[in-house]
């Protein structure tokens, strides 16, 4: 059986240990291993371990001896309870190993979780956990995490009162950071609010978010914003050196301009309208300048740039998404001068 996308999240939150294995695949091995984690966990309890109720068989060892995980699925452990046999880093060399354990699972026996790189359509071994009847195969790609899974993660943060805009700057956070670095931030947010029964606000995401998303990404997007044409080239080299991908600029430059064009729309008057914005507070100032020197056709063209932008790097284009999104500020920096 295939789970993909929501169902997939759910399914590593609370596996069927009925079932006799779970595959989990894909080329983010931080990704690969937090969902691996967390669904051993849900199967054998925060005691399994400690109790030897999860056997780990490297990919390495099992090539050497295919009968090591049969052997451990059978073994009857010393404290009762459900157990589970980790293979990790298998490849499609391991197919018939596994499936050999598979064809021979009983219920009763330790459940087989397996884990695996990218693997490519006509992979053995996802067919195999694809196909079996009582298998489970989940593929992790380069999609950013649902709404649900950023609320379950903050949920397990212990972060459960959130501002809105909070929320649409976690969002931002989980689109732009790799899933570890984006557990870590959590975890740092949740100390930070520690005691603190007042909702979670957007200064408070800041003050927690990692240097290069809260102050080079934004330099960069206000550089644009104030028509700082020369500005853009050296700080877009800076993040390409720190390993920044380009939709992450995209993602936080259409926030920007979004939050501009509401400001610089409402009757009240472009600084009412940032400060209804709720921002950092350390953009505020430069925010209100922005949003009154823009007119709103200005800004409706510097986003309906930001938008096309932002297919073309989800595209199957081999364009250098950099270079496109380079090229998009300075258009955006042009269009305001």
């Amino acid at each position: 059986m295939i789970l993909k996308g929501v169902e997939a999240a759910r399914y590593c939150a609370k596996p069927d240990p009925s079932r006799a294995g779970l595959l989990i695949f894909g080329a983010d091995a931080m990704r690969v291993a937090l969902k691996r984690q967390e669904a051993i966990a849900a199967l054998v309890g925060p005691d399994g371990e400690a109790e030897m109720r999860l056997t780990r068989i490297a990919g390495g060892d099992l090539r050497k001896d295919g009968s090591l995980l049969l052997d451990a699925i059978k073994a009857v452990g010393f404290f009762p309870g459900p157990r589970v046999a980790f293979v990790e880093d298998a490849t499609d060399s391991l197919a018939d190993a596994v499936g050999a354990a598979l064809k021979a699972w009983l219920p009763g026996d330790a459940v087989i979780v397996v884990t695996a790189g990218g693997l490519t359509g006509k992979s053995a071994l996802k067919t195999l956990f694809e196909k079996h009847p009582s298998a489970v195969s989940i593929g992790l790609y380069d999609d950013p995490p649902s709404r649900e899974e950023i609320e379950d993660a903050l949920k397990k943060a212990g972060l459960t009162d959130i501002d809105r805009e909070a929320m649409n700057d976690l969002n931002t956070l989980a689109r732009a950071l790799d899933p570890g670095d984006f557990r870590q931030t959590l975890e740092k947010i949740a100390l930070y609010k520690y005691g603190d029964p007042t909702p979670l606000t957007p200064a408070d995401v800041a003050a927690m978010a990692p240097a290069t998303i809260e102050a080079e990404v934004d330099e960069l997007i206000s550089a644009a914003a104030e028509a700082r044409t020369n500005a853009i080239g050296p700080l877009f080299r800076r993040l390409e050196g720190q390993g920044t991908l380009p939709v992450t600029i995209c993602i936080a430059a259409l926030r920007h301009f979004r939050i501009l064009h509401v400001a610089a729309t409402d009757p009240a008057g472009p600084a009412v309208g940032i400060q209804k914005a709720r921002v950092n507070f350390k953009q505020k100032d430069a925010m209100g300048r922005q949003a009154g020197q823009w007119g709103t056709r200005a800004l409706e063209s510097a986003i309906a740039i930001l938008l096309e932008t932002d297919l073309m790097l989800r595209s199957a284009s081999r364009a250098p998404g950099m270079a496109l999104m380079e090229r998009a500020l300075i258009r955006i920096a042009m269009t305001r001068r």
